[in-house]
């Protein structure tokens, strides 16, 4: 992994990614929007990230997950774990830039995440969980578990956006491509400027 790393690093040493960089993408492909949302999670918000709108451009997901790949390097991991459905996309990426195999965590019929290849993530192994947007990190702690039913360690948690500004913690450090501190208000907490808009019920069927 790490003959591969130096030199995928020396490669982008001229172009390494900062928040603005990954902003931008965002902003360009139209997946950042503004209004009035209720997230997954419940909370209303007044900007949201719609991840679909970026990760179906193919060359912004490479540059971010090369990125993305680069910041997780120092905790070495075995595998890269991603849930399901974005999550693959992301792990996938990710674990080929880091010369390792990655794993995905699916949802089963009571709705738990499961392997369907378990052998995909040995006992004692190092493993990085990847997914999108953290608001909550309720799909993020979904495979951290599923990495302690394997027996293997989580060495890192790595997120495109960490929409929360480093106020979710994790049993292992948090890497971003971006940070951001974006509200969300609980749904008896909205303020009267966020109510008088018009509301947007985005997002998918798991939570982040």
């Amino acid at each position: 992994m790490s003959e591969l790393l130096n030199e995928l690093s020396e490669q982008m040493s001229e172009e390494r990614l900062t928040d603005e960089d990954i902003l931008g993408m965002f902003e360009e492909s139209g997946a950042l929007l503004l209004g009035h949302f209720v997230l997954t999670s419940g909370k209303h918000s007044d900007r949201y990230f719609e991840k679909f709108n970026v990760l179906n451009k193919p060359w912004f997901v490479e540059k971010i997950c090369q990125e993305l790949a680069l910041r997780l390097a120092e905790y070495q991991p075995d595998v890269v774990l991603g849930p399901t459905t974005l999550g693959v996309l992301l792990a996938y990426e990710t674990a080929k830039f880091l010369g390792i195999p990655a794993a995905y965590g699916e949802k089963g019929p009571e709705g738990k995440r499961f392997l369907r290849r378990p052998e995909h993530i040995q006992p004692g192994q190092k493993v990085a969980v990847v997914d999108d947007v953290l608001t909550t990190g309720g799909s993020v702690r979904e495979c951290i578990d599923l990495v302690k039913e394997c027996g293997a360690t989580l060495c890192a948690v790595g997120v495109l956006v960490d929409r929360a500004g480093g106020t979710v913690t994790f049993p292992a450090p948090l890497v971003s491509t971006l940070s951001l501190k974006v509200e969300a208000f609980d749904p008896d907490d909205v303020p009267s400027w966020l109510e008088a808009i018009p509301i947007t019920r985005p997002g998918s069927t798991g939570k982040k």
